[in-house]
């Protein structure tokens, strides 16, 4: 019916949606989607590493990614930058440190757009392991800071004020959106990793109205931009990558279709 690497690549999507649902929910209440990008830009260092030391993709962007995010943590505690400049400065840095290395690595040949853009349809077995036990451990981890993360969301002064430890909660959080990002470059790319973040969580926010059913709502919207992304990919033969996002942009027009019909029938 299908054929194997179709079957990979839905299973892949369908991992990575499940994770990006809570995830990405938590990066549009705590408006983090500058520094979403600016993990997915620094992920390419990561990348560059992994081919010139023989190493794992996922491990390296995770690690290098987890150390810009540390680093970033650092720098807003010790400059008066504004976050945004921080997050600029480290982003587009890290991209063109990652850029100058590749020009370095000439005898080493590299697929560019699939970095850039994702080529979720060459995911393999061991893609799929890292990506289901590497997102099973993403997802218990936000468990287990679920509290002091969202009181911290909500309200940072109390959240500290009761003793929660937002600041841990918060670096762990980045260290989270480091692994995310690690997992997923291969289905996305480092270019619309974070469109998979934000796109499905921001239709969820327009059609919920408590912070349960936004999440519900995001990891469905995730599913289904994979599931309607994919089949496209394969009937029209684009890309798979930018197709899942334009099927998550599709799902928020609709979204925005139903706040309209709402605000019609309040009046």
């Amino acid at each position: 019916m299908f054929d194997d690497f179709f079957i990979r690549a839905l299973i892949a999507g369908i991992g990575v949606a499940f994770v990006t649902g809570p995830l990405g929910c938590f990066v549009v209440w705590r408006r983090l989607s500058y520094f979403g990008d600016t993990l997915a830009h620094s992920a390419l260092l990561g990348v560059t590493i992994a081919y010139s030391f023989e190493l794992n993709i996922a491990v390296s962007v995770f690690i290098i990614s987890s150390v810009i995010a540390l680093i970033l943590i650092q720098l807003q505690k010790k400059t008066n930058l504004p976050g945004d400049a921080l997050l600029g400065l480290l982003a587009h840095s890290s991209l063109a440190v990652g850029l100058v290395v590749i020009g370095f690595l000439t005898f080493i040949r590299f697929d560019i757009m699939g970095l850039l853009f994702g080529d979720i349809l060459a995911v393999t077995t061991d893609d799929l392991l890292i990506i289901w036990v590497g997102g099973g451990l993403i997802l218990l981890v936000l468990k287990l800071i679920w509290k002091p993360l969202f009181a911290s969301t909500v309200n940072y002064e109390l959240a500290e004020a009761e003793g929660l430890n937002p600041d841990r909660a918060k670096a762990i959080f980045t260290i989270l959106m480091a692994a995310i990002i690690a997992i997923s470059i291969k289905m996305v790319g480092l270019l619309l990793i974070t469109g998979m973040l934000i796109i499905p969580a921001a239709m969820a926010r327009n059609i919920s109205d408590n912070p349960r059913k936004m999440i519900i709502f995001s990891i469905i919207g995730g599913l289904l931009s994979v599931i309607i992304g994919l089949f496209s990919s394969l009937e029209f033969n684009s890309p798979s990558g930018p197709s899942i996002i334009t099927a998550s942009l599709i799902l928020f027009i609709l979204s925005l279709l139903k706040i309209k019909q709402s605000i019609h029938l309040k009046n």
